[in-house]
């Protein structure tokens, strides 16, 4: 019998149906539920701290102060490096979207180049912020706060640029500051990215004094990454000044008398040991490099064929000439090698074997004893000289005059020149040492090389009765506070084992050779004057005259001098590349180098009176707010 829909028995059926889908329903909703309270006590209890972490970082964000580099101050307080006020353009990539969109609006509205631009937005992984590009202008800082919401992540902070107020003077001791490679900021562990950093001169020498320490704030964000307000601020500290033993005055006379060629100038204080002046030229721009290169213009440099980023006062390796004969003297007196008033008879040649080594005066300067010989420099006394004694004796007086190793001058990167002997020519060419070689030795030229800071330390030493210094650059380490927190201390440096006799027979030698001898342009009617002049050849043998000589293949010019004779202030080694005879050459800076130091005062002796300027410090604290 067929059930219709009044039937009990069929409404009971329907009822039960519904029923079991209603606790069907009851169940899923109930499991449901369950899980969205499981998943709610994950979110709130056991990962909470996990995201309201993550909320206060994409609300908030920390931000690094780079803090303001001391200054330098030359000895008398001029100033030689300090800070100004400057703006760089920064990206937070994790609040950049579309990378390649904010590189095209950026490309559009700055002129960034393109390729270092993707290289930097490209970079995978950074959670810091990137430094686009440093030094912007006023005009592009205006454009880009006018497309804020079209530049999300890209912000525009205050920071101080390094500046060189006096150009390119004092470049080489100064230095410059650059943005830290990856190797060093693995090596200055704890440095933030995009730091800046000395990478040069006492910039480099002194980074950790110069530098200060990172200060940091944190701010509250927008959706973009614009600050909003400021929560707080560690700020940050101030690095220490420098003052420099150099006397500014001098060092630009210096550069000002080398002009374009190139070549050094070292005075110093013989008694000491300050360097005063430490001029190389060609030279570079200071603010140039500290401002930030692009890739072909730092290829440029490096490119140059006259090296500007050498130091030649220190770096540059030069045959000696004849500056080196008062090592000889003073060996050749030391060891009883020949007397006082022996006289050695110059017909301007001298036969060796088979070998004849001529004397710079052709026909020779007759009968002459030292101080003749080292007045007229003459090469057949000292060829004689170093016959008699041998090269290894003349290899160890120029190393205890400290020649053939690094003087240890607080600047990077110092050559040692090179004092040849026979056991360097086993151990470097695997050849023995032939006799013959000594007698090109014994006038500065064949293997030996000096640097013009060598050369100055040797005639200090002459000046000082024997008593060697050690050459530096800075003076003093200067605290924001107001205090000297460190001063130079001379370090403890040998006297050599000269006998007062010997010693003044040299000195009064080298005396000789500014009133009668090869230097003659030096003579001074202000000063006393006593020095050694030097000629180095750069090829072994040449024909023709000076004139018609290529200038790459000429001569380089020496001149070592100290002054006052009787109680010397200042020593002073100038070298100038390839420009022939030094008693014409680099005789005549020297004296005006001397005159212009003495005349500063009776002894030419100066005292750091100058301080840091406190308005500038206040300045700076403010600029971070």
């Amino acid at each position: 019998m067929k059930q219709t829909m009044t039937d009990p028995g069929f409404q009971s059926t329907g009822l039960a149906d519904i029923q079991g889908r209603l606790l069907l329903i009851r169940i899923v909703v109930l499991i449901i539920v369950g899980l969205l309270v499981v998943r709610l006590w994950q979110l709130q209890v056991r990962d909470g701290d996990y995201y309201r972490n993550l909320s206060h970082d994409n609300r908030t964000r920390s931000v690094l102060l780079h803090p303001v580099r001391g200054f330098i101050y030359d000895r008398n307080g001029i100033l030689l490096a300090n800070n100004i006020p400057s703006f760089s353009l920064y990206v937070q990539l994790s609040d950049v979207p579309d990378r390649e969109a904010l590189m095209g609006k950026l490309i559009e509205l700055l002129s960034l180049d393109k390729s270092e631009l993707s290289k930097k937005i490209q970079a995978q992984g950074r959670r810091t912020p990137i430094r686009l590009k440093k030094g912007i202008s006023l005009k592009e800082a205006a454009i880009v706060e006018s497309h804020r919401l079209d530049l999300p992540g890209v912000v525009i902070r205050p920071e101080f640029q390094r500046n060189n107020p006096q150009g390119a003077y004092a470049a080489h001791v100064l230095g410059y500051v650059g943005i830290a490679s990856e190797e060093q900021l693995a090596d200055l562990q704890g440095l933030p990215p995009d730091s800046v950093i000395g990478q040069y001169g006492v910039e480099r020498i002194y980074e950790m004094t110069l530098r200060g320490r990172v200060g940091r704030k944190l701010i509250e964000v927008d959706a973009l990454g614009h600050e909003k307000r400021m929560i707080s601020v560690d700020k940050p500290q101030v690095g220490n000044d420098v003052y420099l033993t150099i006397d500014f005055r001098l060092q630009k006379l210096a550069e000002d008398l080398l002009g374009e060629e190139a070549g050094a100038i070292v005075a110093l204080d013989p008694q000491a040991g300050e360097i005063l002046a430490l001029a190389s030229r060609p030279s570079f721009d200071p603010n140039a490099l500290s401002h930030g290169l692009r890739a072909n213009e730092w290829n440029n440099i490096l490119q140059d064929t006259r090296h500007p980023l050498t130091n030649r006062a220190i770096q540059g390796q030069y045959p000696p000439g004849s500056t080196f004969k008062i090592i000889m003297a003073t060996a050749a007196l030391e060891t009883n090698a020949i007397a006082l008033t022996e006289t050695v008879d110059c017909d301007g040649r001298f036969r060796f074997g088979k070998r004849t080594f001529r004397d710079w005066k052709k026909y020779g300067h007759g009968a002459v004893d030292l101080q003749k010989a080292i007045a007229h420099s003459c090469d057949v006394y000292f060829y004689q000289l170093g016959h008699r004694m041998g090269v290894e004796t003349i290899a160890a007086y120029a190393k205890q005059f400290g020649l053939g190793a690094r003087t240890g001058i607080d600047l990077p990167s110092e050559g040692t020149g090179l004092i040849p002997s026979p056991g360097w020519k086993r151990r470097t060419r695997g050849e023995p040492w032939y006799p013959g070689e000594t007698i090109s030795v014994s006038i500065g030229q064949g293997a030996v090389t000096v640097t013009p800071l060598q050369m100055a330390k040797v005639i200090a030493t002459i000046g000082n009765n024997g008593i060697p210094v050690q050459p530096h650059v800075v003076r003093g380490i200067w605290e924001r506070e107001g205090e000297w927190i460190e001063k130079w201390t001379p370090a403890q440096v040998p006297s050599l084992a000269l006998q007062p006799p010997q010693l003044e027979a040299i000195q009064a030698a080298l005396a000789a050779v500014v009133t009668e001898g090869t230097a003659r342009r030096a003579q001074s009617s202000m000063v006393r004057i006593a020095g050694k002049t030097g000629t180095a050849q750069v090829v072994s043998s040449r024909h023709g005259s000076e004139e018609d000589t290529p200038k790459q293949f000429r001569d380089h010019a020496w001149f070592v001098a100290y002054a006052p004779f009787e109680n010397p202030s200042i020593a002073v080694a100038v070298l100038l590349e390839h420009m022939g005879h030094g008693g014409s050459a680099a005789a005549p800076l020297a004296k005006e180098l001397i005159e212009t130091y003495l005349s500063y005062g009776v002894d030419g002796k100066h005292s750091t009176r100058a301080l840091p300027s406190h308005k500038m410090m206040k300045k700076e604290k403010r600029f971070y707010g």
